[in-house]
């Protein structure tokens, strides 16, 4: 049972990890993007820039990873 416990406060901790990167992540995106005059909604009708490009990817791996965590069971 310990081991259970553990595993779960370990899938915890990961989420909250996984969580705070993400809005971290998605605050620099967001800011990036007004800073060159876009609307961070409309990403999807843009050609990014390489640095923005990194930055979707990177906040995307995050959401993805988390609804794997999240799908496991382990939150």
């Amino acid at each position: 049972m310990t081991e259970l416990n553990e595993e779960s406060a370990d899938a915890q901790e990961r989420r909250i990890m996984l969580e705070s990167r993400l809005r971290e992540v998605d605050g620099r995106w967001r800011s990036e993007m007004r800073a060159r005059g876009f609307d961070p909604e409309q990403s999807d009708n843009l050609a990014l820039t390489a640095p923005l490009a990194r930055l979707f990817s990177e906040a995307e791996n995050l959401r993805a990873e988390l609804a794997a965590l999240t799908a496991s069971g382990l939150e």
